[in-house]
This record gives structure tokens, sequence and C-alpha cells, in this order.
């Protein structure tokens, strides 16, 4: 396997899955210290999606790091295949949740009005940007370890 960056065990790598679990991690801070965000089934499925894409990311982050210092590359076939296959099923249900929270944050905030909950409103837009942020360097990464797999 090729080793170009954001591979696993790489410093490109790495702060792909940092910069995952930041994103992730600042999207559940916002929602979270919100007061009625239990009331919204979409935006209960984004907490749940990006805890998930918490743990996975700073696993793997882990990882690397790990890597990293012992000087050893991540590039056997059964190692790249779980990556490959947690980041595309992590990808999915962060883009899902990014989604969906983003459908209901325009519904109820913009299409049907001014918003009502105040201060609540610019914390849940904070916390749909930071997933779609989220996604899109989980999505790099998905690619990434696709494009390894299919180098093998």
């Amino acid at each position: 396997m090729k080793n170009f960056a954001g591979t696993p065990g790489t410093v490109t790598g790495l702060i792909l899955r940092l910069f995952q679990c930041l994103f992730a991690a600042g999207s559940i801070a916002s929602i979270a210290t919100t007061k009625s965000f239990f009331n919204f089934t979409a935006f209960s499925y984004l907490i749940a999606s990006m805890g998930l894409q918490v743990i996975w990311s700073f696993s793997l982050a882990f990882l690397d790091a790990c890597a990293l210092v012992k000087k050893k590359a991540l590039h056997n076939y059964a190692t790249v295949s779980l990556f490959a296959v947690g980041d595309w099923v992590t990808a999915t249900l962060s883009l899902a949740a990014a989604s969906s929270s983003a459908g209901i944050t325009i519904l109820y905030f913009n299409d049907l009005g001014s918003c009502s909950f105040g201060q609540e409103c610019q914390k849940y837009q904070l916390a749909v940007v930071l997933a779609f942020m989220s996604w899109i360097t989980i999505g790099i990464s998905s690619l990434i370890m696709f494009w390894t797999l299919a180098s093998s």
C-alpha cells in the first residue's frame, strides 16, 4: 500500500482524526448546552451520531499517534478494511444527522417564523455547522481509506 497524505499512521491522518473529533465534540457541546434539544428528535440523533463520531475518531487518532511514535505503518489489509468500513458507516450517520438537524433548524427557525428560543437558535445553528464540518473531514478520511484499500 502506498503511503500518502491521510493514510493511517501519518501526521495528516492524525490531524484529520483530531479535527473530526474536535468538530463532533463542539457540535455536542453546542447543542447539549441548550434546554430544549430533547424536544426535537433530529437533535437527539445528532448528539448520538456525533458521540459515535467522537469515540471513533478519538480511537483512530490514538492509533495514529501510537503508530507515529513507534514509526510503524498501519497499512495491512485487515486494518485498512476496518478503518474504511468504520469511516463509511460514521460518515453516513454523520451526514444523515447533520442534514436532518439542518432541516429542522431551517423549518422551525426560518420557515415558521422567528425563533422563540432566543439564544438557543444560534447554538442549534452552530451545532449543525460543526456537524457538517465533522462530516467533511470524515468524508475526506473515508475517501482516503477507500483509495488506500483499492490500491492494495
